[in-house]
């Protein structure tokens, strides 16, 4: 299996809940994931399941680990601030999530 077609219930901090989130946004392979991001995943999957999106680490941080190969809580202060910077970002700026390919 090429990489880019591993599934992401397959990689890292990705569990049950947030697989079957990915895939109700189109992302069904780390391919998927790498080409949209873990910030436009992150976005799409809140904006999709408002209010069930909490704590912050189960998405946004798990989801940039799994394209790392690494466990969200090993990323470093800087890059979980850069990355919530870039989702707080996105959605001062009042960005709609972009609808997931199917």
């Amino acid at each position: 299996m090429s990489k880019n077609t591993e599934p992401v219930a397959c990689l890292p901090n990705i569990g049950a809940t947030v697989a079957r989130r990915l895939h109700d946004i189109g992302v069904r392979t780390r391919g998927d994931l790498e080409t949209i991001g873990a910030v436009e995943a992150y976005r799409r999957i809140c904006a999709r399941n408002p209010g069930k999106t909490m704590p912050v680490c189960y998405y946004l941080y798990s989801l940039e680990g799994a394209l790392r190969g690494k466990h969200w809580d090993a990323l470093g202060e800087s890059v979980k601030r850069s990355l919530l910077e870039r989702a707080k970002l996105d959605a001062r700026k009042g960005r709609r999530p972009a609808t997931a390919k199917r």
